[in-house]
């Protein structure tokens, strides 16, 4: 195993594509879903608001059962991922993506389109609920001990450049302002609003379900697993997660870092547009999207380095710095501040979030890395319901549509809140990191 264990990146890679042809149709349907599901979430809020007349507290309401039914239908997903397999898993939920993508798109022009979106959301919830277990349990299956923290890195970034695609072409498909300036030429959008990228969204759906349909036979089987590698950190499998103490206040203490993922569609949005000249908010997906950027070229790189690291040690780093720079966006607002922010913010998002996936699917008996994922994920939806239960109250408070504004405020409370997962981390580290009296020699 010794020729296995300072395999880098570059290596890592070499043995994927040879060897693993359906790793990469794995992530052709993360790489599209990326665009699909991102480019739809970022300008939720706004569609809600703008085109369908929901309210700030019905928009931010709407948008948080969403994001919590998809993680939360991850639970049952896990489960459905597992006993139909990565392939045919991957196959429901991206028609029930198709389905509820186009009902979502065409809702403005329906008469009850409140609750035609609200059907959308719900199907899409669960189409995304079943999508994301079969993609982690994708890559267990289709990589070794030797590839597999790249491999989850690779899940991770790659996604993340669907967001950097999205988030470079929505503005063009958007509005009609000058997208680009080659010279004397000037290219304008095509002015098509957001139902027009969301409609790109479910033409993308639709291609990548065809070509999936296609393309991942039932003759790519797994790979075959070689044994783990004895000098890289593995996690005590246990009966169930649920039986471990210490996994459970691990993944529950991330519960506040994990609201500020879900104030950078609930919040965010809303500020840049309010606080912010039209110049700035015109290219709100360009700002949003240095975050993904950031995430492909990091996450990579940062795992490949740190493939020995401890994962609480990456996790206290990487939640540090995402909590901490949340102070920037205290100031009043100002351009260079909140690029700093996204850049710093998704930084700290680099250093620990494939990590954790990684621990999860590592923890989990062969056969059972959906179900692991999902139940994991249940902090993540408690974080991402709870936050738009408040968010556009909160938002109506302090960066109202009209009338004097505050963002001041809302974002330190927001940054300290977010620093309860770093402290707690740090204060648990010792419990967490001991080893337990049955297992010393």
């Amino acid at each position: 195993m010794q020729e296995d264990k300072d395999l880098g990146l570059g290596q890592s890679l070499a043995i994927l594509f040879k060897a693993s042809r359906a790793f990469w149709l794995v992530n052709l349907v993360n790489f599209v879903d990326g665009i699909a599901y991102f480019g739809i979430l970022t300008l939720l809020t706004r569609y809600l608001g703008a085109e369908l007349g929901f309210s700030d507290q019905q928009a931010g309401v709407a948008v948080s059962v969403f994001t919590g039914l998809v993680t939360l239908t991850m639970i049952g997903g896990g489960f459905v991922s597992d006993r139909l397999g990565v392939r045919r898993a991957l196959s429901v939920s991206l028609l029930l993506l198709l389905l509820g993508r186009a009902i979502l798109s065409g809702a403005s022009e329906l008469t009850a389109s409140h609750l035609a979106a609200w059907i959308a959301l719900v199907l899409m919830a669960i189409g995304s609920g079943v999508i994301q277990p079969a993609l982690y349990a994708g890559v267990k299956e289709y990589t070794d001990a030797r590839t597999a923290t790249i491999g989850y890195s690779l899940l991770y970034s790659i996604m993340n450049l669907g967001i950097v695609a999205e988030n470079f072409f929505s503005p063009f498909l958007r509005t009609n302002d000058v997208f680009l300036k080659l010279g004397d030429r000037a290219i304008h959008g095509l002015g098509l609003g957001i139902a027009g990228v969301f409609w790109f969204c479910t033409a993308l759906t639709g291609v990548v379900l065809l070509c999936h349909l296609v393309a991942f036979t039932a003759e790519l089987k797994p790979l075959e697993q070689r044994p783990d590698d004895p000098g890289q950190e593995q996690p005590v499998r246990v009966k169930s997660p649920f039986l471990d103490p210490r996994f459970m206040f691990f993944i529950f203490i991330l519960l506040p870092v994990r609201t500020l993922f879900a104030h950078q569609w609930l919040t965010l949005p809303d500020y840049v547009f309010r606080c912010f000249p039209e110049s700035v908010n015109s290219k709100f997906e360009w700002i949003s999207g240095l975050n993904p950027l950031i995430i492909v070229v990091f996450v990579p790189l940062i795992a490949s380095m740190t493939r020995r690291a401890r994962v609480l040690n990456m996790m206290l780093i990487g939640t540090t710095l995402s909590a901490v720079t949340t102070f920037m966006l205290v100031p009043p607002p100002q351009l260079q501040l909140l690029l700093l922010y996204v850049a710093l913010f998704s930084l700290g998002e680099a250093v620990w979030s494939s990590r954790f996936l990684e621990y999860v699917a590592n923890l989990a008996p062969p056969g059972k890395v959906g179900s692991y994922m999902g139940l994991a994920n249940i902090p993540w939806f408690m974080a991402k319901f709870t936050t738009g239960l408040y968010s556009g109250t909160m938002l109506n408070r302090y960066i109202p549509v009209e009338g004097p504004r505050d963002p001041s405020t809302l974002w330190l409370i927001y940054g300290c809140i977010a620093c309860i997962t770093p402290l707690g981390l740090l204060l648990a580290r010792s419990w967490l990191t001991r080893v337990p009296s049955d297992k010393k020699e």
